[in-house]
């Protein structure tokens, strides 16, 4: 370790420890970029390292992630020591690199430019938590496989739900509390929080941190201390509860078809609309289902009564009503979903107890960064709501709701 830099005795296991990933979370002002950012110019000094330093999505390195990099280089002293270009910084000492790339490219294609690199022996992802899928993680861990070196998977994040992958695979599924600093197994865990990294933040952004601990304790157990979310932050449906379902008059099934790995859902709703509530009950919610499981899932459930499902699945509907079922397809048409999203919340939402599925999307449901749109994923259940709910307060199914 260069002795000319100091980094907190926290990160001092990343440059022992023999893991294969090392799972670094904190809030703001913890330090984890400045630890790790030294950690990988002190490995460019053995020589045969090769390092794949990633975000999900990656601009413009050069402007925004080596400026960093270059800064940590001169508090080191060995500026001479490094070649720097757009995309890579090399130690010229022992031919080892850092090179920076997106794991989406502009076009939206996951891992594509990662395809042609070879020998990586340590792939870092930061900003993790904008890594949903963990099936494009895999693709990539499984490919770093060097021989030669230690193999280093390294995750950098600021906790988000404790829906994301990386809480259920390295903390729920291992049994490892959060915010813990150990070793298990083939993983490393680091936490740091602001405490840790005082000297070198300002009175200014000290200041602010203690006013939103007194004013937002629970922003800042998230975004400071680093706290794991029961939900999101900013979810778009906010009036709902557990209970008890009860049926009324006006009852029918929601249903949304899956793709592939998605998700196809069932579930039941009746509304009161002099009260303007609506309860839900999941039925089911499942992947890869065939015409003929779709079918005898909700005869099972549903016998004759009608079910609204989404309209994208012209043949498999027509099937379905040539199996006996009653169902009928919701009508999408411009502004429909935020008009559902309208009538979601224009109405108190009672959700049965055990409804995991739903309770999980209205916990993560949120909007896009500009709050024209929301988000797609953790909709599954909610888009079924949506279609029975909307038949059921129109009477018809025009797929507009104007709220009075």
């Amino acid at each position: 370790m260069n002795n000319n830099i100091n980094i907190h005795n926290k990160y001092i296991p990343i440059f022992k420890n023999d893991s294969r990933y090392f799972v670094v979370t904190g809030g703001r002002g913890s330090g984890k970029s400045f630890g790790i950012n030294v950690f990988l110019l002190n490995l460019t000094y053995e020589q045969g390292h090769k390092v794949l330093f990633s975000r999900y999505t990656m601009i413009s390195a050069h402007t925004s992630i080596i400026p960093e990099f270059i800064e940590k280089i001169n508090l080191m002293g060995v500026h001479e020591d490094f070649r720097i270009t757009k995309d890579e910084i090399m130690n010229l000492k022992t031919g080892s690199s850092i090179i920076f790339k997106g794991i989406r490219t502009s076009s939206g294609n996951q891992t594509a430019a990662l395809k042609s690199l070879n020998g990586i022996t340590t792939f870092v992802v930061d900003e993790a938590e904008e890594l949903v899928d963990e099936g494009v993680f895999d693709k990539i861990d499984f490919s770093i496989r060097s021989q030669l070196k230690q193999n280093r998977v390294i995750l950098i994040l600021n906790p988000t739900t404790k829906e994301h992958w990386i809480y259920q695979r390295f903390f729920q599924n291992e049994n490892i509390l959060p915010a813990s600093n150990l070793q298990k197994g083939d993983v490393t865990y680091v936490h740091t929080t602001y405490k840790d990294n005082k000297d070198n933040l300002s009175e200014s952004f000290l200041g602010r941190i203690f006013e939103m601990k007194r004013k937002r304790p629970d922003k800042y157990q998230h975004q400071i201390l680093g706290g794991w979310l029961e939900k999101a932050e900013g979810t778009i449906i906010r009036k709902w509860r557990v209970g008890d379902f009860i049926p009324t008059e006006l009852t029918c099934y929601g249903q949304d078809f899956g793709f592939s790995a998605d998700l196809t859902t069932l579930v039941k709703i009746s509304i009161d609309k002099h009260a303007r509530k609506v309860w839900v009950k999941e039925i089911y919610g499942k992947a890869h289902l065939n015409t003929s499981e779709v079918a005898t899932r909700n005869r099972n459930e549903c016998g004759m009564d009608l079910i609204i499902c989404d309209n994208s699945e012209p043949r498999l509907i027509s099937e379905l009503k040539t199996l006996g079922l009653n169902i009928k397809p919701t009508i999408k048409k411009k502004g429909s979903i935020l008009s559902g999203i309208a009538l979601m919340q224009d109405y108190e939402i009672i959700v049965d107890r055990g409804s995991h599925g739903v309770i999980r999307e209205l916990n993560n449901y949120v909007w896009k960064d500009k709050g024209e749109a929301p988000i797609d994923k953790f909709n599954h259940f909610i888009d079924a709501i949506r279609y029975g709910m909307m038949y059921l307060v129109q009477g018809v199914n025009s797929g507009v709701y104007v709220i009075r």
